[in-house]
């Protein structure tokens, strides 16, 4: 007598009802349907949900095994058919997977999404059944190691670290990066993602930017496949989304990111998004979409400042494995101020004219392939200049030093810049003066001299000095 699907599996019910309770028995294996046996070996059944198969798979994955293989011999394998809503007018799609018992062999699951190189969806793999493992589309290259900590990016890097390591289990859910461009915030969204990828490796994590998921939704919602597109998303436990402000464009999407949202958040998956404003300064987005940004916790990303700037082009240098002379990276970050993406341009110009002209880095080169990057005309910097500098390095106002205060931190910082500017500009000393609260030549002439003294005097107000002078000289290249 030849063996059919439905007299394998009703053989299978009349042991496996003997074994479970009664109750359990109706609701976890009467709704299976078998559905074919393929070569007398190979039991295909249907199942009415994922959540109905990840359960049989936790709790009676053994007992089918073994009972399936007292009814087709030790060669017996067990394959599931899912239902899945399709949203079409079909109703219902479905996805095969083959059993947990069987190890080793990979199982792919396919979705009804019309998967293309197009969309930039991937088709998900389970080995073994339990790890959902996609293309996360992140750059394997951008990693907290390679990301510079400073002033400017520190509470966005050491949430996105905490979040990397409780992925779902912070209190940073959704974390919402914001800032200029070419700062950092991809970088650091690449850099959670892998983290959570090394620590967490069951888990599925996928990148996007927020242009390519509108087109994945344009692309599905022409294919009434919208179901199908949310579907794929609720099963990422790391959804990390670039550069949300574009949602501004497409209400549709918006629609369909919120269902996501609300549905990752609640089953404790983990979002981080980033954008180049503040979800209260972002225009075009749903107020309920707005509303769930700032649920979670909102870092800016600065402009790196200097000392930070140096120690992202010297980890830039190191990637490429490269070194140069320090007074060539000083010049490089104290002229290039308004991104980090600019640093990355010079040193690969630096390195090609280097490699071209078959000559060794240094300023003249640097001023040379960089003229079109930034300013690198000989210029007199200015007494007001001077003046911005030694206020920001000592954070002193402004109005500070022009007024008539004896306290030792205004008059040190007045006495320096007196000095620089002397030593700088090419302002007579009345001149000098008349920018200080119309102080005379005499003042600036003492202020010069207290400021050798010290310098002689005093190791750390000299290298106070000596910090000022190289800033000053790299402002006048």
């Amino acid at each position: 007598m030849n063996k059919t699907a439905e007299s394998v599996w009703a053989s299978c019910l009349d042991i496996i009802k003997d074994i479970v309770e009664w109750q359990h028995f109706k609701t976890w294996f009467e709704p299976i349907v078998p559905v074919e046996l393929k070569d007398n070996s190979v039991l295909l059944i249907q199942v009415p949900s994922n959540f109905f198969y990840e359960y049989l798979e936790e709790h009676y994955v053994s007992l089918l095994a073994k009972t399936l293989k007292r009814q087709l011999g030790r060669q017996a394998r067990l394959e599931y058919r899912i239902l899945v809503d399709s949203g079409n007018t079909s109703g219902k799609g479905s996805m095969n997977l083959l059993s947990s018992e069987e190890k080793g062999q990979a199982n792919t699951l396919v979705l009804p999404l019309n998967i293309n190189s197009n969309s930039g969806l991937h088709p998900i793999v389970f080995p073994g059944i339990k790890r959902m493992q996609i293309d996360s589309q992140l750059n394997d290259t951008d990693t907290f190691e390679k990301f510079v900590e400073g002033d400017c990016n520190r509470v966005a890097r050491r949430a996105g670290k905490t979040v990397a390591e409780k992925p779902g289990n912070n209190s940073f859910n959704p974390l919402f990066i914001y800032g200029g461009s070419g700062l950092g915030k991809t970088h650091l969204l690449h850099a959670i993602g892998n983290e959570v990828k090394k620590l967490h490796p069951n888990k599925a994590v996928l990148y996007v930017s927020s242009e390519k998921f509108i087109n994945q939704f344009q692309h599905h919602s022409r294919n009434n496949q919208i179901n199908d597109f949310i579907n794929f998303y609720q099963l990422i436990d790391v959804l990390l989304i670039d550069d949300v402000q574009f949602f501004n464009r497409a209400e549709k999407s918006q629609d369909a990111f919120f269902a996501i949202f609300n549905h990752l958040q609640q089953s404790g998956k983990q979002l981080v998004l980033t954008s180049d404003k503040s979800p209260r300064d972002l225009d075009g987005l749903q107020d309920r979409l707005l509303s769930r940004f700032r649920w979670g916790l909102s870092a800016d990303i600065q402009v790196p400042d200097y000392e930070t700037r140096i120690e992202i082009f010297e980890q830039k240098m190191r990637d490429e494995g490269l070194e140069m002379p320090k007074e060539v990276v000083k010049y490089v970050a104290y002229n290039l101020n308004t991104n980090v993406r600019e640093l990355r341009g010079a040193l690969i110009s630096l390195l090609a004219q280097s490699s071209l002209n078959r000559r060794d880095i240094d300023i003249e080169l640097a001023k040379k392939v960089l003229r079109n990057i930034i300013k690198t005309n000989n210029k007199e910097v200015t007494i007001d200049a001077i003046q911005k500098m030694v206020c920001e390095y000592f954070d002193v106002p402004y109005n500070r030093l022009l007024e008539k205060t004896r306290k030792r931190e205004v008059v040190q910082a007045r006495q320096i810049t007196m000095y620089l500017s002397k030593t700088f500009t090419k302002n007579s000393l009345k001149t000098i003066g008349e920018h200080f609260g119309g102080r005379d030549h005499t003042t600036v002439i003492h202020s010069c001299q207290t400021v050798k003294d010290l310098m002689d005097t005093d190791s750390i107000f000299k290298e106070n000095v000596m910090e000022l002078t190289q800033k000053v000289q790299l402002a006048s290249m």
